[in-house]
């Protein structure tokens, strides 16, 4: 199941579970649709692979299947050539 990060790992904005702007890899690090585009070119800073769309949870199953509440943020900001690093998930 998602975690459903709540921000953009690289800006901090605010990505709650119904957010359209929120972008994933494949581990999950999270960015907002500004983010992705603009600075990361559709590209993951910490693994290399693509960023897509996260999908919606419906609201009714928030309840017993919540978003994750742990705010990740890349302290040096989001930089186009970042070093691709291990994340742990």
């Amino acid at each position: 199941m998602l975690a459903l990060t709540p921000n953009c790992e690289c800006c901090d904005r605010d990505l709650p579970p119904d957010s359209r702007d929120a972008l994933i890899c494949s581990f999950e690090c999270t960015f907002c649709s500004d983010c992705a585009s603009e600075t990361l070119s559709g590209i993951c800073p910490n693994c290399g692979g693509e960023l897509v769309r996260r999908p919606i949870r419906p609201a009714a199953k928030l309840e017993n299947n919540p978003p994750s509440l742990l705010r990740v943020l890349k302290a040096e900001g989001c930089a186009p050539g970042d070093d691709q690093a291990t994340r742990a998930t």
